[in-house]
């Protein structure tokens, strides 16, 4: 089966909805990072450049990417949708912001490094580093 195929079928079932914005091309594929609709403003205002950004209702969608989850442990309660198939809400999906441009990505790592600001999450590089005892040289 293609991803044609499963998004339609997807789609006909109800149970996703397929963040693709009209007349913009996503040559590096298209996923999606949900966040509870509270921390979106908080986000915006952080971020360098913003892209497409959709809500449901309970969270706000940002597109960004294919493979953005790669080396990425994104902290809850962030949700990532592969190929852009968010869960379904009971309203449409509407937009937040349009992106400038002709693509309707979020660079990846500064949305991942706001997110881990507001969440007071340590960045999954920083993990190994934060928890390791520093020597005392004499």
């Amino acid at each position: 089966m293609t991803m044609e195929t499963l998004t339609g079928l997807n789609r006909r079932l109800g149970d996703v909805s397929q963040l693709l914005p009209d007349g913009m091309t996503t040559p590096l594929g298209c996923d999606a990072v949900g966040v509870p609709e509270a921390l979106g403003p908080q986000l915006r205002e952080l971020l360098p450049r913003v892209g497409c950004v959709y809500t449901d209702g309970t969270r706000w969608w940002w597109i960004v990417p294919s493979g953005s989850e790669l080396a990425l442990d994104w902290p809850m309660p962030a949700r990532y949708a592969a190929g852009g198939l968010v869960p379904a809400a009971a309203g449409a999906l509407r937009p937040v912001h349009q992106a400038a441009g002709a693509v309707p990505y979020t660079p990846p790592i500064p949305l991942y490094l706001a997110l881990c600001r507001v969440t007071e999450t340590v960045p999954a590089w920083m993990r190994s580093a934060v928890s390791r005892p520093r020597s005392v040289r004499g």
